[in-house]
């Protein structure tokens, strides 16, 4: 299985997502982009999850990802969840089947994190775990604090 890296429009996306400005983006990116409907999910082999640092509430933060078997024909994948502290992680569906090299799937993954005065990060993952094989792909998962940007 693999997903794939976004693109320049997509690295801005996350960025305008983060409160950068347009000077700030385009000094990173070296191109202009207009944020017209920012989004931090991006079809990208990982998680992240941001929130204020004091946050007195709790973020419920989904994510939508699309993947590729480039393993046999057919394989059944399980997940298994590491969730980071203070957070719960639920996959759907919790089962992937290919029935054919290079298929894609689709799967949906929720961080319900509680609220933070401390401003830990924490870590976790996802595990996808081949049925009768031996493939796994692991996804990092991120919750952490928003960094005041310049």
């Amino acid at each position: 299985m693999s997903m794939a890296c976004p693109n320049a429009s997509g690295i801005a996306s996350i960025l305008c997502s983060m409160n950068f400005t347009q000077n700030q983006i385009k000094t990173i990116t070296r191109s202009s982009y207009t944020c017209y409907s920012p989004s931090a999910d991006v079809n990208y082999p990982s998680f992240i999850t941001l929130y204020s640092n004091g946050t007195s509430y709790g973020i419920v933060q989904e994510f939508r990802r699309t993947i590729t078997n480039f393993g046999r024909d057919t394989a059944t994948y399980k997940i298994r969840v590491d969730a980071p502290a203070g957070s719960t992680v639920t996959v759907y569906p919790t089962t992937l089947q290919f029935g054919n090299k290079y298929e894609k799937q689709s799967y949906n993954l929720t961080i319900n994190y509680k609220a933070n005065t401390t401003g830990a990060i924490t870590f976790g993952s996802i595990t996808w775990v081949e049925q009768n094989g031996g493939h796994t792909v692991r996804t990092p998962i991120v919750v952490a604090p928003m960094i005041p940007v310049w």
